[in-house]
């Protein structure tokens, strides 16, 4: 059988690891050579391929591909780009497999979150339709942690430490001058509908006493009065009062605390920003003085902290996927799955695409605590073996040191521009 080649792309929102799921679907694939032939990357993304805007991963060196697992970012550009049905995105579904015709890619490798799932999934199937059928493969990646069945989500691990320690860091700056300034302070983080990394925070709290005082999930409906209520004890009990919340945090009625009143490329609602929405909340209502910070990028670039953990199980389920690709599957995703032994171990499994695509997994109400302000025992189990484990980057100058890549384009077969 000839060989065919391969496209790999990355989609959404990047993570401090998902170079190390490009690069272990690289290395793998050069590891395969009898089965697949070239790698190629699309430039931004899914955009890439529909703009025949690829780059020959071969001409990279092996010490530039081994360099992506500490590289932050998404190495070859990502891109917020849903396609649709067929009926919808037919033209785009046609622009698809002509590229992939016309440079003899037979294998698809999507590294993203749910929205990718179901493009992956949308290719595999319509493909087949459309006569020049595609093995597709889902590399899984997103920092909120919502993807279903596997375990974890690689880049989940390395943001949630991130966001423990900054929380630590920033409750002894708090602690040092509550006496005389800032009472309250508030750091807000992603999680739309889920609240894993808010959760994560939790790492952080040793003590009763310590921080986060207050965390605030989208699973559990805000309530004004309770959570003013426990502000104003916490400052009185302990001094000062730090909150960790989701971005996602709504109102009982399904109302965003920060709806922005927008909407993004994937038809998600765009959220302005809760954090001096509730900072001005607590400064109307109670007079204490605040800060507050949006950890934003910086929690999902911060590759320097991230966690070995996640380094490791991102780099593992991109060599996964070629290897399910060499092995004939299709249409499926590898999976984390966590080994039930007394210290944390994890293996790789796999999952079907039509189980994936559309499905998010939130926080289990047995991982919140009571009052909903805080994770259980159970919760903290679950989250701290994601943590462990520390892989900085190479350092020269005092600054970490990243992949250089070169990028070089394949050359264009088709005559017809397509604009995205």
């Amino acid at each position: 059988m000839a060989r065919k080649n391969a496209f790999y792309a990355q989609s959404g929102g990047v993570t401090a690891v998902i170079n190390a799921s490009a690069a272990g679907v690289i290395e793998a694939a050069r590891e395969n050579k009898q089965t697949i032939g070239k790698v190629y990357a699309g430039r931004n993304g899914i955009i890439g391929a529909l703009t025949e805007d690829l780059i020959d991963t071969g001409k990279e060196s092996k010490s530039a591909i081994e360099a992506l697992k500490h590289t932050p970012g998404g190495a070859f550009g990502s891109c917020r780009y849903k396609l649709k049905d067929l009926e919808s995105s037919r033209r785009e579904y046609e622009r698809l497999i002509e590229v992939f015709k016309a440079h003899n890619i037979g294998y698809f490798f999507y590294n993203g979150g749910g929205d990718s799932a179901d493009t992956c999934l949308k290719i595999s199937q319509l493909s087949e339709k459309m006569g020049y059928p595609i093995q597709a493969i889902h590399v899984p990646k997103t920092v909120d942690n919502d993807l279903p069945i596997t375990d974890v989500s690689p880049g989940f691990g390395s943001v949630a430490k991130y966001t423990a320690v900054s929380c630590r860091e920033a409750s002894l700056d708090v602690a040092s001058m509550c006496a005389t300034s800032t009472k309250v302070f508030v750091m807000e983080v992603m999680g739309r509908h889920a609240g894993w990394i808010a959760a994560s925070a939790g790492l952080a709290k040793d003590n009763p006493d310590d921080a986060p005082h207050i965390i605030l999930f989208p699973e559990i409906a805000f309530d004004r009065k309770a959570f003013l209520k426990k502000v104003d004890d916490t400052v009185k009990k302990v001094g000062y009062c730090v909150i960790v919340v989701s971005e996602g945090a709504r109102t009982a009625d399904g109302t965003f605390l920060a709806d922005a009143g927008t909407t993004d490329a994937f038809g998600h609602k765009q959220l302005g920003g809760v954090a001096p929405v509730l900072a001005q909340m607590v400064k109307s209502e109670l007079g204490y003085k605040y800060h507050w910070a949006v950890s934003d990028y910086l929690q999902r670039a911060a590759r320097h902290i991230a966690s070995k953990t996640d380094v490791d199980q991102a780099y593992a389920v991109g060599r996964a996927a070629v290897e399910f690709a060499v092995a004939g599957k299709n249409a499926v995703m590898p999976t984390i799955v966590r080994k039930d032994t007394k210290k944390y171990a994890w293996t790789i499994g796999e999952a079907p695409l039509s189980k994936v695509a559309n499905v998010e997994k939130k926080m289990p109400r047995k991982f919140i605590s009571k009052d909903g302000f805080g994770i259980t025992p159970s919760g903290r189990a679950y989250l701290e073996p994601l943590i462990g484990g520390e892989s900085y980057p190479p350092y020269k100058n005092g600054l970490p040191q990243f992949a250089q890549l070169k990028l070089v384009a394949v050359p264009k077969k088709l005559n017809d521009a397509f604009e995205v």
